[in-house]
């Protein structure tokens, strides 16, 4: 008989195949005293267990394909660099010298100590990684056991529906390599490590499917659904038939979108649409250009410094986005100045103070940079620096005043003013532009417009801080949608102003990755889209099939209605 599970589909496909149910090794993790004469044996034995655990990571990391892009090895990368940290070794050491315990109950303290850190922090790509500091200590409870975790070496994988409770980034990668069908956990979520990667290597996932290795088989037949989070078990053969009608469409649309790389986006009506980018660091513009011959509309710069986990100096700021330009090959690249703040933390923060009460509404991004100019000016000299090398422009996150913009064009005179004393090239006519994702600044949009180079729409915080909603807070992210009418009359008044202005306005939040409202941006007078790379040929489609003139006599009546049931429904007859 057939069984129906559901998760969140959190990387797009469709796999039919047997199941692989993956079971890891449990450690039951107790408590005992250890002498205080025999502490620096269990210390040396704890230090020994760190070591087999690094070494296991560098003999996986070896056997990965060998043209597996960088930021993916980057997972593998982040849990030996964890590895290093005293904050493991270290701090389960003093543990074991306080409580004369055992290493693994001392590693385990250390490790709920970690991630309660973690937990602590709003942002949601910051608080899924408490995954890492789980992933890593089960690795090195594994070691102090002497009990191996499982790496598939020995496991024919080729096709097969891997289920799983969760997957580290070692797992999911040794499973590319053995060509799996699907992966499905029982937990995680869309920032999960399993869900990034799952995207990032094309095969098809759904997390957060809550008792799946308990109602699955090994070697049951499975569907699994990655677009929609639905598994199917031992199922029929009209659900088989339909499945695969699915799985050649998808196949067929993927090579009909590969068809569009690299030609030009233009509208039925002859409209030029410009389509470029995301990206966090230099090396996911190998990823962008197997998708398109881009530029990029947003670089994350923040994302150096959390990764790296301290202040960057200037110096390798420039190296970074001197990399990112060349790699671009003449394309257009967009940095974003620092979005750091209370819930995108450093260890050595800048400005150090309490952790605020609402980190999104507290000191973050340029009101984090003008509180602490000496770090915003070296990124000031390092992006002015970088823009004599082609064609670079630089966008302001969360303006809300123009009494900010008179203090950062002071701050940009004394970056120019320090590179001329250093006799440093430097671009003297760098265009900047402000991010609109504050209301105050979407009703002064005008303003900004006239005193800015370009504009950019940031929908994400825009939606979050129009509607009063947490978007990661469970309780209330179901009201979070782009589609309220207030949302729309904010959008709708800051490409206003830059048509009246003759000012360049993009939008390079998550509305403009959605295809579901491209059609609808469109007809609301957006030209300029900055999207994720792994939609970006999706997005391109839709675009050279419609026709803007016939679609702004629609988008009108969608503005006009106040009923989100209503412009839910009108939006879903634009896409048909």
């Amino acid at each position: 008989m057939s069984i129906l599970l559901n998760g969140v589909g959190v990387s797009r496909g469709i796999a039919i195949g047997p199941a692989y149910v993956y079971v890891r090794a449990t450690i039951k993790v107790t408590e005992y005293n250890v002498p205080v004469k025999h502490q620096e044996k269990e210390i040396k034995r704890l230090h020994r267990a760190v070591e087999a655990a690094s070494a296991q990571l560098h003999e996986i990391r070896d056997k990965i394909i060998r043209d597996t892009p960088e930021d993916i090895l980057a997972f593998i990368d982040s849990h030996l660099l964890m590895l290093e940290d005293p904050a493991f070794d270290e701090g389960a050491a003093s543990i074991i010298e306080e409580y004369s315990c055992n290493a693994e109950w001392a590693l385990q303290v250390q490790c709920d100590r970690l991630v309660q850190v973690f937990d602590d922090m709003k942002d949601p790509y910051l608080r899924t990684r408490k995954d890492d500091v789980l992933h890593v200590a089960q690795r090195i409870q594994h070691c102090l056991a002497e009990v191996q975790a499982g790496e598939f070496e020995d496991v024919n994988l080729k096709g097969k529906i891997i289920i799983a409770d969760d997957l580290t980034p070692a797992d999911t990668l040794m499973m590319q390599h053995q060509k799996v069908g699907a992966l499905v956990t029982e937990f995680g979520g869309p920032l999960s490590h399993t869900a990034i990667l799952a995207r990032n290597l094309g095969i098809p996932a759904v997390v957060g499917a809550h008792n799946a290795r308990m109602l699955i088989h090994p070697g049951e037949q499975l569907i699994v659904d990655g677009n929609y989070g639905v598994i199917i078990g031992e199922p029929d053969r009209r659900s088989l038939k339909h499945y695969r009608g699915l799985r050649r469409e998808l196949r067929a649309r993927k090579k009909e979108l590969n068809e569009l790389r690299n030609t030009p986006t233009i509208t039925q009506d002859g409209v030029t649409i410009t389509l470029q980018g995301n990206i966090d660091r230099p090396e996911d513009i190998k990823k962008l250009k197997l998708q398109d011959d881009a530029g990029v509309g947003l670089y994350r710069t923040e994302m150096l410094f959390l990764e790296n986990n301290e202040i960057v100096d200037e110096e390798t700021q420039f190296k970074n986005y001197k990399r990112a330009l060349f790699r671009l090959k003449g394309k257009p690249l967009t940095i974003r100045t620092l979005d750091l703040g209370a819930d995108k933390e450093i260890n050595e923060a800048f400005g150090q103070g309490p952790m605020a009460h609402n980190p999104a509404m507290g000191l973050r991004a340029i009101r984090r940079c003008l509180k602490e100019p000496e770090t915003f000016i070296n990124q000031l000299c390092a992006i002015l620096r970088v823009a004599a090398y082609g064609d670079v422009k630089m966008m302001i996150p969360m303006m809300t005043s123009i009494g900010e913009l008179e203090q950062i064009s002071g701050l940009i005179e004394q970056a120019k003013a320090q590179l001329r004393q250093r006799k440093v090239r430097f671009n003297e006519n760098l265009d900047i532009g402000a991010m609109i994702e504050v209301p105050a600044a979407a009703l002064s949009s005008e303003i900004f417009a006239h005193r800015m180079d370009f504009l950019s729409i940031g929908t994400n915080d825009l939606i979050q801080y129009t509607l009063a909603i947490d978007r990661i807070d469970d309780e209330v992210n179901y009201l979070y949608n782009p589609l309220h009418h207030a949302v729309l009359q904010l959008i709708q008044i800051i490409i206003d102003a830059s048509k009246k202005t003759g000012t360049p306005i993009s939008m390079c939040g998550e509305m403009a990755s959605d295809p579901r409202y491209t059609r609808l941006l469109l007809g609301m007078g957006l030209e300029y889209f900055s999207v994720q790379a792994n939609v970006l040929l999706e997005i391109k489609d839709i675009i050279n099939n419609s026709d803007i003139s016939k679609l702004r006599p629609k988008v009108r009546k969608i503005l006009n209605c106040h009923d989100l049931h209503d412009i839910e429904i009108r939006v879903a007859k634009l896409n048909k």
